[in-house]
């Protein structure tokens, strides 16, 4: 006959079970890849009242991924850091570009422009639905890609700048270290923050603050991602799915 203790083995079973299923199914999983042919350092800046993983920030080798489980309504940005060297000891040190307060963990900080931003809402109180973007507001550095993998409500669609900017990048907006293009300015960052071309101030609104000449090349050239303050039409994606996969340096795809 069976004893109290096998009856307690089964229900504790059952109870870590439904724990583990629980834990597996809740939030939201992000995984990054970095198929560029060197290594980046993804950061990481939750907005203020949501967890940042990672300690913000972290090592991604070329080939390499790494999955993030992100809970509920969780909302934030991700940037890539490239030419980083940091001390293994204290964890300082500097990024050629996105770099946050010469920290490997950012914890807190956000990264400095010009850098590819990948920025999301994942739910609200009030609804499941995700909305998700790459920006080019804050200028560029690395491509970038973030593709939902099945999904439900809303468009579900990819966004990112999949093309390689700093190939293409004007003059007078070119972040240069040792002779190479390692980065494009926005023209919101190259007109030293003015109100209009960063559309604050009396041009905050849509009707204000228009394209300019920088931002419809970025455009041309990257159609699913933000090129200014208001590009939703086209910028902005809403879906309903888990995993995400953000991709960086991604294979160039026909936007459908």
């Amino acid at each position: 006959m069976p004893t109290s203790s096998f009856f307690f083995s089964i229900i504790l079973y059952v109870f870590l079970l439904l724990i583990s299923l629980s834990t597996f199914t809740d939030g939201t999983e992000l995984i990054l890849v970095n198929n560029c042919k060197e290594s980046i350092w993804p950061g990481l800046l939750a907005t203020e009242g949501h967890p940042t993983p990672n300690g913000g920030g972290f090592l991604l080798k070329s080939g390499e991924e790494q999955a993030l489980q992100l809970p509920d309504n969780w909302s934030g940005r991700i940037w890539p850091r490239q030419g980083c060297c940091f001390d293994p000891t204290t964890g300082r040190g500097e990024c050629q570009t996105g770099d946050c307060a010469g920290l490997l963990q950012c914890s807190g900080t956000g990264g400095k422009p010009p850098t590819t931003v990948i920025e999301m809402t994942l739910g609200t109180p009030s609804s499941d639905l995700h909305y998700y973007d790459v920006s080019l507001v804050d200028g560029f550095n690395v491509p970038v890609s973030m593709r939902p993998v099945g999904g439900g409500g809303g468009s579900c669609g990819v966004a990112g700048c999949e093309a390689d900017l700093n190939e293409c990048c004007p003059k007078a907006l070119r972040v240069a270290r040792g002779g190479k293009v390692v980065a494009c300015k926005s023209a919101c960052v190259a007109a030293n923050w003015s109100d209009r071309y960063c559309c604050r101030g009396e041009f905050g609104n849509a009707e204000r603050c228009k394209p300019t000449v920088y931002n419809r090349l970025f455009k041309a050239i990257c159609p699913r991602a933000y090129s200014y303050p208001y590009d939703e039409s086209t910028g902005l994606n809403s879906c309903t799915a888990s995993p995400y996969v953000i991709t960086f340096c991604p294979p160039i795809t026909t936007p459908s």
